[in-house]
């Protein structure tokens, strides 16, 4: 059955707006046998600012737009050579809590890390994933709405980390911000920076072993619902 499957949507790079809004609608128009998705992508320069945001977080934000949305936590940026996972998942049915999920989160990139020999945990009093030196590697935040989740996780991977000094990422002032690239050139570097679409992949793996679905798989069809697109 369906509800048995976490399907995986692979999205390439995506304008933060309409990816949001797609979340929106489809746990908005969620029934009691629509599939639990994980949508992976990369998205164009954003800061996103959620609901319990503050302002003074927000330091310098230049050119790159800042956007309100409905997820809990404070700020963060999302930006070329960062996986998202956004996590679409119908939590009654799964019959877990929301702590359940993060926990599951957390942990499912804890062992993906691991398997790079990169190191990593998480913060009781701060949710992501952090490496032993406490700078932060991955990013969790997350909406409940009618039983179900969205928005969701961003990893960092190889990308521009002098942006996190526009913010105080996650509303943490001096926050250090790293990336597997790093961590790698550093620890391992004759070892590859893995592409997005093997990470996404050992993440749904990962996700769906430890919320005891039977199985991950691909969706056959890599874009976001029509009925977003035509909005």
């Amino acid at each position: 059955m369906s509800q048995n499957i976490l399907w995986c949507r692979q999205l390439g790079r995506q304008a933060y707006m309409p990816v949001w809004q797609a979340m929106q609608r489809y746990t908005d128009s969620r029934g009691p046998d629509s599939r639990d998705e994980i949508w992976f992508l990369e998205h164009d320069p954003v800061f996103t600012q959620g609901q319990a945001g503050k302002a003074e977080h927000v330091l310098m934000p230049g050119d790159i737009p800042v956007v309100q949305v409905d997820r809990g936590g404070q700020v963060t940026y999302h930006g070329p050579g960062q996986l998202l996972g956004y996590v679409l998942v119908d939590l009654r049915r799964l019959g877990i809590g929301v702590r359940d999920l993060v926990t599951a989160i957390e942990q499912s990139i804890v062992s993906v890390l691991a398997d790079l020999t990169i190191p990593a945990h998480p913060r009781p009093d701060a949710p992501g994933v952090y490496l032993e030196n406490g700078a932060k590697i991955a990013q969790l935040g997350l909406k409940i709405r009618r039983g179900c989740s969205f928005h969701g996780l961003s990893l960092n991977i190889d990308m521009d980390l002098s942006v996190f000094q526009r913010i105080n990422p996650c509303g943490h002032v001096g926050m250090a911000v790293s990336d597997i690239a790093t961590q790698l050139a550093q620890a391992a570097p004759s070892q590859p920076v893995p592409s997005q679409s093997s990470l996404a992949n050992a993440l749904a793996s990962a996700l769906a072993n430890t919320l005891a679905y039977t199985e991950y798989r691909e969706s056959d069809d890599n874009t976001l619902p029509q009925w977003e697109e035509s909005q």
